[in-house]
């Protein structure tokens, strides 16, 4: 993993005691395991996240906070982390591969500035999935007999999740329609496992927008050659060949 949550008030909660190497230490070493998905061996630890000077402190707060095994030092909590990240990457390649006909490889977005890269060349138009904008007319929302979307509290987990993000202002018919197929996507999948409720869908959300909130390229956090940066809106997010991208995370790491 390349981003995990850092929850502010947990963390300062639980290593309040800690001596400030000891505390760079934790970090640091929280930041190994995330990024290598492996347990930590004890040998060169310390010169591996750079602390080689403070290896009596790295080992403190190693044994304090990561649990030996014969495999090495594992963390439970952030192994949890990373199987929901995991989980929630595969399950959105499934349901992108099955709905739009690819090997979970969606499309680059056509509206977004794009960065010098060859992962985000505009897409033309022979390359756009063939995917309705909105049900015919007409046509109710609970016909597949799934949870009815529920546009407000979509948008309201939007603007608590993403509070920086432009605020969502109009309710037009093509945002709707945008929202209750993605909707209807989420919904389809998640059924296959379970039968679903309305706050599992927006559980789903809650998620979905908390993974967009960790991605830089997103966030408008990223500059490209000339400067400019790109910013996400719920409508831009909405878009199907986007809505794959941010699912797989190819818009994290960036």
């Amino acid at each position: 993993m390349h981003y995990y949550q850092f929850h502010i008030g947990d963390y300062a909660s639980h290593t309040r005691h800690l001596s400030v190497p000891e505390d760079l230490a934790y970090r640091r070493l929280l930041d190994f395991y995330y990024l290598h998905e492996q347990p930590i061996k004890h040998r060169d630890i310390a010169r591996q996240i750079n602390m080689r000077e403070f290896e009596q402190d790295v080992m403190t707060v190693l044994e304090e906070f990561f649990l030996s095994t014969d495999a090495g030092f594992i963390n439970p909590r952030a192994d949890a982390e990373i199987a929901k990240y995991k989980e929630f990457s595969e399950a959105g390649k499934r349901g992108a591969a099955k709905r739009w006909g690819t090997n979970g490889e969606a499309n680059s977005p056509p509206n977004a500035t794009p960065i010098a890269t060859n992962n985000h060349k505009p897409i033309t138009i022979n390359h756009k999935p063939n995917i309705s904008i909105c049900p015919p007319s007409g046509e109710p929302e609970d016909k597949t007999g799934l949870p009815k979307c529920s546009h407000q509290e979509v948008i309201d987990l939007y603007h608590k999740h993403l509070p920086t993000l432009r605020k969502v202002e109009v309710w037009n018919d093509a945002r709707k329609g945008y929202l209750r197929q993605r909707w209807r996507d989420v919904a389809e999948e998640l059924s296959k496992e379970k039968d679903i409720q309305v706050s599992d869908i927006l559980e789903w959300w809650s998620d979905f927008f908390t993974h967009i909130g960790q991605s830089k390229f997103l966030m408008g956090r990223v500059n490209d050659k000339s400067g400019r940066t790109f910013t996400a809106d719920l409508e831009w997010i909405l878009k199907p060949s986007n809505f794959a991208k941010i699912i797989e995370g190819k818009y994290h790491g960036i």
